[in-house]
Order: C-alpha cells, then sequence, then structure tokens
C-alpha cells in the first residue's frame, strides 16, 4: 500500500495511491481511517508531505563512503539530530535557498515514519512500531554545518526537509533497495539501503531510549557519497526503489534585510 496526504476539491486528506488516481480515505492511518468508494484522478489533486511530524530525528555518517567524502569518521554509536517540523515540504514544493548561505547541499535519504507511540523499544520489536517508508531530502547548508560546528541552524531552515511522494507499507530495506539522487536529470547519488552501518532496528531502539518518538514523527536514516550544491533552478529528485520518486525545485529567497 501507498499511503498519500493531498489537497484535493474536499480539502486536505489522506488516501491511497492507485493505478487510476488516489482513493481518498477517511480518518488518518495514524488512527483510524476507512477507504471509500472516490477516487480523483492525479491531475485533481495536490501531493502534500505524506505526513505532518512532531519532529524529524536525523542520522548523520550512516553511509561509510558518505562519511569519508568529507574527511570525517563513523561514529561508534548513532551520531543524532533533529530537523524541525516547520522544515518539512511536500512533493513539488520548492526548497528556498536561503541569503545567509552559499553552499546548501541535497541529501537523499530513507525516511521511516512512525505509527505508534515508541518509547524504550527493542530492536526485535521495532518493525510493529513503523507505519512505513517514504523519500527524504535532508538539505544542508554545509557552510553553515562548518561554522557553526553543529548541525541545527545548517540543516533547519524552512523547507529543508521535503519528504514524499508517498509512504510505502510493503518496503524492507534489508533488501538493499536503490538510493539515487539526480539533479536536472543528472545522478549525483546512487546507493543502497543494504549500506548503511546502523540499520533501522539499531536506530530505532537507540533513539527511543533518548526520546519518546510519537506517531507521525519521521526518522531519517543518513545519506550515501555525492553530496552536492544546489542552486536555483535546478530540479533535485531522490528515487527509492519500491517507493517513488521525490521531485523539488530549487528557488532563492530575498533577503528579509535588503
Amino acid at each position: 500500500m501507498r499511503i498519500v496526504r493531498f489537497r484535493g476539491p474536499e480539502g486536505i486528506a489522506y488516501g491511497t495511491a492507485e493505478p487510476d488516481g488516489i482513493r481518498v480515505a477517511q480518518g488518518s492511518p495514524l488512527v483510524e481511517w476507512e477507504p471509500t468508494d472516490t477516487v480523483l484522478p492525479f491531475d485533481a489533486v495536490e501531493l502534500l508531505s505524506p505526513v505532518l511530524p512532531t519532529k524529524v530525528v536525523c542520522v548523520g555518517r550512516n553511509y561509510v563512503d558518505h562519511a569519508a567524502e568529507l574527511g570525517n569518521e563513523v561514529p561508534e554509536r548513532p551520531l543524532m539530530f533533529l530537523k524541525p517540523s516547520t522544515s518539512v515540504i511536500g512533493q513539488g514544493a520548492a526548497i528556498v535557498l536561503p541569503p545567509d548561505s552559499t553552499n546548501v547541499q541535497y541529501e537523499g535519504e530513507l525516511a521511516i515514519v512512525i505509527r505508534t507511540l515508541t518509547r524504550n523499544v527493542r530492536a526485535e520489536d521495532v518493525a510493529g512500531h513503523i507505519l512505513g517508508y517514504t523519500c527524504a531530502n535532508d538539505v544542508t547548508a554545509r557552510d553553515l554545518q562548518r561554522l557553526d560546528v553543529q548541525f541545527t541552524r545548517g540543516k533547519g531552515f524552512d523547507t529543508f526537509c521535503p519528504l514524499g511522494p508517498a509512504i510505502a507499507t510493503e518496503f524492507d530495506p534489508l533488501e538493499g533497495m536503490r538510493i539515487a539522487t539526480t539533479v536536472n536529470g543528472e545522478v549525483r547519488q546512487d546507493g543502497s539501503t543494504a549500506d548503511m552501518v546502523f540499520g533501522v532496528a539499531e536506530l530505532i531502539e537507540f533513539m527511543s531510549r533518548v526520546m519518546t518518538l510519537l506517531p507521525g514523527d519521521v526518522v531519517l536514516t543518513g545519506t550515501p557519497a555525492g553530496v552536492g550544491p544546489m542552486v536555483a533552478g535546478d530540479v533535485v529528485a531522490v528515487e527509492i526503489e519500491g517507493i517513488g520518486s521525490l521531485v523539488n525545485p530549487v528557488v532563492s529567497a530575498r533577503d528579509p534585510r535588503s
């Protein structure tokens, strides 16, 4: 099943992507929902971020090749940081380059969507706490990240966490699914979920010992090698085998100080 959140003729709703369009559902997959008989054509809806998390919990340097390309060691335990909920956008929404940075980069990643309240869960029990998986772009102002020697400002700007296009509920990262990022159609990243240093179960166990993950929260699992800059006018796509393609244009923001 591929769960989507969209804006249609009757407002914002959840549904499932089918060959002929979006089957509208009543309610939410995080609480209770029921499919209806209404199927809307794809061109009649606007896809939104498939979920509205209270927080986005991320892990850095979770691919050996990516850690190496930035001159970093692979951590002995997951390296966690947070992106605010206000950084989340959906399919087709613009990534806005802030005037404070001159080096904003893409990072294609697999994202986990949490289904139930998750606290102190053991690795062997993690599967029951996951709703599904989606594509993410952990957009990063690399110059600010290096300048501040921490991640919050460089990764926390509005629009810096595209998610979508759908939540795949029958996806298994252990099968080694391809993650590819393209810029204007040119492949820049090409990795596999099998190459993660810390797997999904390890990450959720580790994170849930620190903080409670709420239904709808999102966990980003790290990026493979090949990260690089984006400029206004680019179109960035993160495609994960078995999920789909998350596509976002890049635009410049007007400096509010000018």
